[in-house]
């Protein structure tokens, strides 16, 4: 009897732990099958943690922390498995030069599958070869110099104007990534989707601004729809955008659009449908809005952020700034008007451009990108295999870049003369770089130099927390929304 109880007692726990064991084994195997025997060079140096779900939740649990330690331990070039998918992360300017320069040949652009599921087929980020190119030309026609000088009175219209809130506050705490989000949401809604200003005033923006961050939050999940699951949510969220889009997208079909003046990208993209004699694909114009959309206001809230913390740490620099507006003639007393920016007087503030070089090269929005090795390649030593997932690094690529000393620092002079991305340009890539380089950069650029000049003519303000813990989700953003207090600036320098 007591023997039978002994081996059932052994059973009951050794059983899960062989099959546990056994397991662990099958999945050492399987990602080491996964090494091209044609190529003699090895796979990069990495784990490629558990059983089917790899290293994918300590990555979204951990983030900017794992990726911390893997670079430490590992280098410049290391193996994981995140997302169900073998992966290779890669960093520093002379590899990702590499993977950019080698789209088409060597790899090709492939977000993991909850990415392309969520924001969908239709849209630029997971379109290839000539849609992509046809694509990508219609879009930038609404990011073109003429349309970015119509863009420029609106957007420093709405800067303006949310200031003017948070200083009618009366120095009271305010939350500034939310706040930022609100406004970045509102000038892309205007100047990318054509919402008018009562559209963007609507009740429904906040479940709007909600929505978005609700598939921010879930972008980048395990491909699992099943209810309450990440890829579940996001889904869930996209489908209260898609909805509200295509509302709009009926109602500007509906009515005759004035003629003359630079046009947004949605109508844009409604022209090229109708151009070609094309059927009306309501799917892919919700999703390239909701793209346009993601990416019009996410980065540049999270970019601008950055900036009132940065500033608010050294005002140094925010003294240096307000010397260079005094030049321009841009510094005005509390009772008169504001000069309008207009894109001339915007391009004579090197100084104030530095200031937002540098705050990208600390705290870049978007930490990388996704893409597919098309065939087995070497990069720096080791084999990239066919199928395998590669990730460039655009945060750690900065952190590691030789072109720059002290690299911790806040120095915006670095990027005085020569800008540094001159002579290696892979060192700072912000905006990444290639033929799949932000179709937006110059929208952003523009935007947040008028959010610095107009913040810093206006406002003094003081962060409550001091330097805040950024995490990425995907967007790089303050754990505690950055908690500050702004009042009016006196106009004295």
């Amino acid at each position: 009897m007591g023997f039978a109880l002994l081996a059932s007692a052994l059973c009951t726990l050794l059983l899960p732990l062989l099959l546990f064991l056994a397991a662990v084994k099958l999945w050492g195997l399987y990602c080491e099958s996964g090494r091209d025997p044609g190529c003699p060079l090895p796979l990069p140096p990495g784990t490629m943690g558990l059983p089917f779900f790899g290293e994918t939740l300590q990555m979204v649990l951990q983030r900017r922390k794992f990726l911390q330690v893997k670079r430490r331990k590992y280098g410049c070039i290391y193996k994981t498995h995140l997302f169900g998918r073998p992966t290779v992360r890669v960093l520093g300017a002379d590899n990702v030069r590499r993977i950019l320069l080698g789209e088409h040949r060597l790899v090709a652009v492939q977000w993991p599958a909850s990415v392309r599921t969520i924001l969908g087929s239709g849209c630029l980020s997971n379109l290839h070869d000539a849609r992509h190119k046809q694509r990508k030309k219609v879009i930038m026609r609404a990011f073109s110099r003429d349309a970015l000088r119509h863009y420029a009175p609106v957007m420093q219209e709405e800067v303006s104007g949310c200031l003017a809130r948070w200083l009618g506050r009366g120095g009271a705490c305010l939350l500034v990534y939310p706040e930022v989000k609100r406004l970045m949401f509102r000038i892309a809604m205007r100047l990318l989707l054509g919402f008018e200003p009562h559209q963007a005033d609507s009740g429904s923006e906040r479940q709007l601004v909600e929505a978005f961050e609700e598939m921010s939050r879930n972008l980048f999940s395990l491909p699992i729809d099943v209810p309450f699951s990440g890829l579940y949510r996001g889904l869930r969220a996209r489908n209260i955008i898609h909805a509200r889009i295509e509302a709009n997208i009926r109602n500007r079909m509906a009515r005759a659009e004035p003629g003359g003046g630079p046009k947004d990208a949605l109508q844009l993209l409604l022209e090229q449908a109708q151009r070609h004699g094309q059927p009306l694909n309501m799917q892919e114009l919700k999703e390239s809005a909701t793209e346009l959309l993601f990416g019009g206001h996410e980065t540049t809230a999270s970019a601008a952020t950055s900036l009132i913390t940065f500033l608010g740490l050294h005002p140094e620099v925010l003294q240096k700034v307000r010397k260079e507006l005094q030049g321009n003639g841009l510094l005005c007393s509390p009772n008169q008007d504001s000069k309008t920016l207009d894109m001339e007087v915007l391009e004579q503030l090197k100084y104030t451009g530095c200031v937002i070089k540098e705050t990208l090269r600390l705290s870049p929005p978007v930490p990388g990108g996704f893409r597919v090795a098309l065939k087995t390649f070497e990069l720096n030593g080791y084999q990239i295999p066919k199928g395998w997932n590669v990730i460039y690094s655009i945060c750690d690529t900065h952190d590691v870049a030789e072109l720059f000393t002290n690299k911790d620092k806040f120095n915006p002079d670095r990027f005085m003369s020569p800008s540094p991305e001159d002579s290696s340009r892979f060192s700072f890539i912000p905006f990444g770089g290639g033929v799949r380089s932000c179709v937006g950069k110059e929208f952003a650029k523009i935007l947040l130099k008028i959010f610095t000049v107009e913040l810093a003519r206006n406002c003094d303000w003081q962060l409550l927390n001091g330097p805040p813990t950024m995490k990425t989700g995907p967007i790089v953003y303050p754990v505690d929304n950055l908690p500050a207090k702004f009042v009016g600036f006196s106009g004295q320098i």
